[in-house]
């Protein structure tokens, strides 16, 4: 545990995570302050119909444009794409404000403030593909996730507690004026941010059908890949359930405890402080070779929960399962997208995930409304025990896909890791390709003497040496000697060439062994490892030294 943890704290001490982390916690505490103070205002204004509609009317914009609006992380360089997404939440945001504090009409404040719900469905899914690109090893980025996760219990907890003071002292207006301008904060954390060149996708002219056809890269990858539209599926299915509370945390309060209004918010902050202890309990995941029993397990645990306080709801059980249920939830999260980042290809991870994002959106509403038409139907009870068993009941019905994901998923090797980050045209890698590149490769011992590379041959695979001497000559002439540390090999790969030299050990060999489609996958889908590796190749064929 302690190394884990000092894989966490390295998130906070590099700069530009530490940022990227800040701005989301920033953007959580806007999403649920001003979520709050809407449906407030609208309550206030025709009661709990009009509320209903509110939310209604923001939810399903949302959710229709949250695919599309994600394929700008696929298309764009996704850093200029964050801090686009948090100046147009803060110019929406404001708009709301202004629209509130003027007492605007109903409409018109309604129009503001759908489009602030809209504003706010870019992030999340260019959060969740930038990671990848900004963290160097799998333990890196599941700690990047963890932190996020935090970020958000955070957020929930934080921003409808500072948004209900501001709102009780002053208005709702006010709520929206205070979040535009900590969105504003988060524009300027994301402003020049050290990203690489992995997360810059290509910038050539399309026409206005391809680039429509292009936005509907996260259907086909679903369509195609039928254990992402699964973990898509399940992670659905919870926020369902977490639009199912939103009415249920008033229900339980009212009519299940008979305890008032003001514990509706009580159960909502032991869901917030469970999800927090959730979050924190996720840093055992990073380095964890499978995610899936911790996302089964924590998914039964977050359903259960709500289950259990349809059967045994006092003033003392009823909070304590509700935080049980927030911290199953958090760690459903942080799994959930770890997996879905592993799984999803990375050329429309962002529009994966705002496939995500914009079901997302539709869960909630749903959720919302079929836990109310359960409360009318079989009483707050029976919802609650309904409820609770969607997402293990799903979980049940999908687990062979589900468990399939990374059953045979090998832990990452800190030698191999090592060794192969040393290499220029590894180092810029995002964490996600080099998890593929070790869960594909192979350790392989050579005798003395024995040629692992013999001029004239078909070039399949790439080679680190981790311990002993090689030999390169070219024509019988010798030309130069590697050590460990060295990649060989290269040039046949890139340039689709017979083996340019003869490659012998002089010693006992332990090498790494990359096949051809890793390797290739892996450089030339990489700006910078491109370029290094056609650097490095074409130096070795000007020296005529090279071994390949």
């Amino acid at each position: 545990m302690r190394e884990q943890l000092r894989v966490v704290l390295a998130v906070a001490r590099d700069p530009g995570l530490a940022r990227i982390e800040l701005a989301y916690l920033g953007f959580n505490m806007a999403e649920y302050a001003t979520w709050i103070a809407i449906l407030v205002w609208a309550y206030t204004r025709g009661g709990a119909a009009a509320a209903a509609l509110v939310a209604f009317i923001q939810l399903m914009p949302a959710a229709l444009m949250a695919p599309f609006a994600a394929y700008a992380g696929d298309r764009y360089r996704q850093d200029r794409v964050l801090l686009a997404a948090y100046l147009l939440q803060a110019a929406t945001l404001a708009a709301t404000g202004i629209a509130l504090y003027l007492d605007a009409p109903f409409p018109l404040v309604v129009l503001a403030a759908t489009l602030a719900s809209v504003s706010f469905t870019v992030t999340r899914p260019v959060q969740a593909v930038m990671l990848p690109s900004v963290t160097h090893t799998p333990a890196d980025l599941t700690a990047a996730n963890t932190v996020s996760g935090l970020s958000e219990s955070i957020g929930i907890f934080i921003g409808p507690f500072v948004g209900g003071v501001v709102l009780g002292r002053f208005g709702p207006g006010e709520v929206f004026l205070t979040f535009s301008f900590i969105s504003f904060i988060a524009a300027v954390l994301v402003a020049r941010l050290p990203i690489f060149p992995a997360a810059v996708a290509s910038t050539g002219t399309l026409t206005a059908r391809e680039r429509l056809a292009e936005s509907f890269g996260g259907f086909a990858a679903l369509r195609r890949e039928r254990r992402v539209m699964v973990l898509v599926l399940v992670l659905s299915a919870s926020t369902v359930v977490i639009g199912a509370l939103d009415i249920l945390f008033a229900a339980v309060a009212i009519d299940l405890l008979h305890a008032g209004e003001a514990w509706a918010g009580f159960l909502y902050s032991a869901f917030g402080l469970g999800g927090i202890v959730g979050t924190v309990a996720t840093v055992a995941l990073v380095g964890r070779r499978r995610m899936t029993p911790a996302f089964a397990g924590s998914s039964g645990l977050f359903g259960f929960s709500i289950s259990a306080i349809g059967l045994v709801a006092t003033t003392v059980s009823a909070p304590a399962l509700f935080a049980a249920s927030g911290a199953g939830s958090s760690i459903t999260t942080v799994a959930g997208r770890t997996l879905l980042q592993r799984t999803a290809p990375e050329a429309v991870m962002a529009r994966v995930f705002g496939v995500l994002e914009g079901l997302a959106m539709f869960a909630l509403a749903v959720g919302a409304v079929a836990s109310g038409m359960l409360v009318e139907s079989i009483g707050v009870s029976g919802a609650l025990l309904v409820v609770g068993l969607l997402v293990p009941t799903v979980l049940a019905l999908t687990w062979v896909q589900l468990g399939a994901l990374d059953r045979n998923a090998k832990a990452p090797d800190p030698e191999a890791l090592e060794l192969l980050r040393r290499l220029p045209i590894f180092a810029p890698l995002s964490a996600i390709s080099m998890e593929k590149i070790l869960a594909d490769m192979d350790w392989l011992h050579v005798p003395a003497g024995a040629v692992v590379i013999r001029e004239g041959d078909e070039g399949d695979r790439f080679y680190v040496i981790a311990d002993g001497r090689v030999a390169v000559t070219f024509g019988g002439a010798h030309l130069s000697m590697r050590g460990p540390g060295d990649g060989i090999g290269e040039i046949a790969l890139l340039r689709n060439v017979p083996r340019t030299a003869t490659v012998t050990a002089v010693t006992p060999l332990r090498l790494i062994v990359v096949e051809r489609v890793r390797f290739l996958a892996a450089v030339t889908g990489h700006a910078q490892s491109r370029e290094r590796a056609e650097a490095t190749a074409d130096a070795q064929l000007r020296n005529t030294a090279a071994p390949g």
